[in-house]
Parts: structure tokens; sequence; C-alpha cells
């Protein structure tokens, strides 16, 4: 994609032009942009990193257990949900990261800066990030699939303190990887990446071996051709499945997050979180720094804003995209309707069809992919309400920069692993999950809004979205409220 595509409407104009509006909190500090790599296919891949981290953290419990549920109940013509909202998210996220380039800070601190106030949007969002990930739905995912893998059978009523055993392991080793290193964000993207190239290699590697050619195309039409919504589809699953077909909510906020601990563009300004147990006491600034409207600087962000791009679309966009077709083209293939499957046994009734039909290794490599595609998220998914809640607390709230900010991450990852120990024996996966998905959906449609004012009001006319990309927001804020009114309407309903 070409940076002249968009334009970002740029002015070759050189007099600065300083932003007096700066909200409910204070006013930002100023410097010149740094200077990006020159644009080049190696340095791009020394670049990018925040979509490969979001990519691993979204290619989870969607893929794993809702596309394949959803695809197999009401067919392949439903496929073309999960592409609408992998392309609205892909516009979300890069506006999201557009505020954090020129700033330096998250995106909720620029929402913050927005009417009623921080302490209003503060709450706001970490309550609904509670609400959302605290519970650890994609960890008892992963309990199930390790016992099966290794016990050799699905789990049964009778090995529900097994599985809450694992799930409790599951846990603290996503705290003690997140823990491991020098700087968070570093630790994440290297395990990123390293997660991205198993789970792609193998589910590659199955879809040719499994899935014929003709089942191919019907997938593909599936994602492509918009088709009627079945009479009865149960809206929680369709909301479950529009939300998790890319990260769904507070993960697409926290894009921006990993965008500026990258040191992506005035991110390097600000600093970054870093590991306390690792020794690491990097300073992190409350307030960001914007950058004059310089000619130097303009071209500077064309580049910069060129890297981003590619790292959402390319990378996170298309990744999404291949993760969904990938699994749901496999088991639409194998499995042969939705009366023999749930959504404990989906993954293992593939694993079993693999094994007896080709190779009995395919039952214990297909159980770990699917343990590794339900950890990356489960790993993500911790990080990103930890470093949320942190973010808003630094920005909102100076008693808590007394200490550095790697102190409160480290406090607030332990009472929530406290919690996550407690809620991992509350319900099953799907139970779990579909709350997940359930509250992505006012988060994204709320937000929405709040960004493209964010945008609009905030940042200089030179690096505001072009007016393709403000509709973009609005489309998101439509599909995703729409979906909300819908959840409360069938609530409602239920409750007659």
């Amino acid at each position: 994609m070409r940076a002249s595509a968009e334009s970002l409407s740029l002015s070759t104009s050189t007099s600065p032009e300083p932003v007096v509006d700066h909200g409910s909190l204070p006013a930002w500090e100023r410097d010149d942009l740094p200077e990006p790599l020159p644009f080049s296919l190696g340095n791009l891949f020394r670049t990018i990193g925040p979509g490969a981290i979001l990519l691993a953290a979204a290619i989870g419990g969607g893929e794993w257990i809702i596309g394949p549920l959803t695809t197999i109940k009401y067919g392949r013509g439903i496929l073309w949900v999960a592409t609408l909202g992998i392309v609205l998210q892909t516009i979300f996220n890069l506006e999201a990261a557009r505020y954090t380039m020129y700033t330096g800070e998250p995106i909720i601190t620029g929402i913050m800066r927005l009417r009623p106030g921080s302490k209003i949007w503060s709450w706001f969002y970490i309550l609904i990030g509670v609400a959302q990930l605290a519970t650890p739905a994609l960890a008892k995912g992963c309990a199930t699939v390790l016992f099966a893998a290794f016990v050799g059978r699905l789990s049964g009523a009778g090995d529900d303190a097994a599985v809450n055993a694992i799930g409790v392991g599951v846990i603290l080793f996503a705290v003690a990887l997140l823990m491991s290193g020098k700087h968070i964000e570093k630790v994440l993207e290297l395990l990123s990446w390293a997660m991205i190239a198993f789970i792609f290699s193998f589910l590659i590697l199955v879809n040719v071996l499994f899935v014929p050619v003709g089942h191919w195309i019907q997938t593909a039409r599936g994602f492509l051709v918009v088709q009627r919504l079945p009479d009865n589809v149960d809206i929680i699953l369709l909301a479950t499945f529009a939300a998790t077909a890319g990260s769904g909510g507070l993960g697409n906020l926290a894009i921006s997050n990993w965008f500026r601990d990258k040191g992506f563009a005035m991110g390097s300004k600000v600093g970054a979180i870093g590991n306390v147990l690792a020794g690491d006491q990097t300073g992190l600034k409350s307030v960001g720094v914007t950058f004059p409207m310089t000619a130097e600087n303009l071209q500077r962000w064309r580049v910069w804003w060129r890297y981003a791009v590619l790292d959402q679309t390319a990378l996170w966009g298309v990744g999404c995209f291949l993760g969904m077709y990938l699994n749901v083209n496999l088991a639409a293939s194998i499995i042969p309707s939705a009366d023999v499957v749930n959504e404990a046994t989906a993954g293992a009734y593939q694993a079993k069809y693999m094994a007896d039909r080709l190779w009995q290794g395919f039952w214990l490599l297909t159980l770990i992919n699917g343990f590794w595609i339900l950890f990356s998220t489960h790993l993500g998914n911790t990080d990103v309400l930890i470093r949320t809640v942190s973010d808003i607390c630094w920005s909102a709230f100076p008693s808590v920069r007394r200490r550095p900010i790697g102190v409160l991450y480290a406090t607030l990852l332990g009472g929530l692993t406290i919690w996550a120990v407690i809620a991992v024996h509350l319900g099953n996966v799907l139970q779990l999950f579909k709350i997940l998905g359930i509250v992505a959906n006012p988060i994204m449609a709320i937000a929405a809004i709040q960004i493209w004012r964010v945008n609009t009001r905030f940042l200089p006319k030179q690096v505001r979205p072009p007016l393709w990309r403000q509709a973009g927001l609005f489309l998101c804020a439509i599909a995703y409220g729409s979906m909300t009114v819908a959840l409360l309407y069938d609530s409602y309903q239920k409750l007659k």
C-alpha cells in the first residue's frame, strides 16, 4: 500500500502549528518527530511488531471455538460477518495508533481528555475492561485441550479437578512469561512471532492434506459474498463471532499501548512499561509529546504512517483473515454437522479424524496447536487488561506515579492472577468466552466514536484522518452498536 494513496491531508507548510486544545488533561510537551528507518523490506521487519502481538492475541477462541461452531451450525454463508469485522477493526486499530504516533500517549489517554473528564472515562474503561477480560475463559480452554492431548480422551464430569488444576498452571505460566524479560512488550513480540509461525505452519499443512480444493473455494466465497443471515441465528453466538474474528474490544484499544512501548513515532519520546522484576525502572511520562508541523516532521510522518499501515493491514488484518479462514475451512470440511460436536469437542473431533486417516501423531499435534492458539490469546488478553489499567491509572491518578509504572503493572498482575485462579473454576469454556464477546461489542461501538472525536479535535489538520477513514469509524460504531442493541433486545425477550 502506497503512502500517497491516503495522502493524510498533509500540508507542505513549514510553520509550527501548536495544538492549544488539550482537553481534560495537561498540555503535551513539544519535540521533533524522530527519524524513522528508511523504508525498505528489511527495515519493515525491524520496525513493525505491534501487529504481531495483536495477531497472536486475536487468533484464539474465535478461530478455535466460535468460528468453527458458527460455520458448522449455519454454513459458510455466514463467514462474511468475519470479513466485515476484520476490515472495520483494522480501520479502528490504525486510527487508535494515529493518536499515539502523534502524541506518544495510548488512545485511552486521549479519550480521557474528552468530556466529562478523565475520572469518568478512566473508571468506565477499567470496569468494562475487567468485565471483558478478567475471566480466564482461554486458560480454561487451554486446560481442556492439554488434558485431552496427554490423557488421550476428552475430559468428563469426573475430571473437573484435574482440568481446573491445569488451568491454574496455565495462568501461572502466562504470568511467568510476562515477567521474564526486561521489557514486557519485547517479550510479547518475540513470543508472538514464534506462536504465529507454529500455528500458521500447522494450519497450512493440515488444510493441504485434508481439505479438497472445492471446499477451499466454498470457504473463500463465504468470506467474500454477503448473504442473508439465518432466521434462527443465535445473536449471542453471532455477536461473539463478529467481535472475535479480529481482536474484539479492549485488545483493539491496546494496540496503541504497544505502538508506544515499541517506540513507534512519538512513542519513543514517552517511555515504556518496564519489568520491575527484571530490574527495569524505565521512566514513563504521564503526558505525551507532540511535534510541530514542519516539512521535515511531515516527511518523517509519512514514513512512520506507511510502516503503521503495513503493520495493521498486511500483518494483523491479513493474518486475522487467514487464521479464521484456515481454521473454519478445516473444521467445515471434517465435521459433518453441529450435532456431533460442541465447544469442548470440536478440536478433538478434528484431531481424531486426522489421526485415524493419516498418522496417529496428528492427535497430539492438533491439540498442541489448539493449545497455542488459545494460550496466545490468554497471554495477550492478560497483558491487555493489566497494561490498559496501568496506563489509565498512570495518566488519571497522580498518586500512583510515586513509584515506577512497572511496580503498578506487577501489583495489578498479582491481583488479577489471584482472581483468575478462583474464576477458572466457574462455568465452562463457551460460557466464559461468550462474556468476552458480548462485552466487546459496546466497547467497539463507543470507542469508535471517541477515537473519531479525539483525532479530529486534538490532531492538527495535516495528520488528521481523511474522510473515508472517519466514515469507517462511524460504520464500525453502527455495526457493533447495532449488535449491542440486538443483544440487549434478545436478553429482554428472554426475561419476558
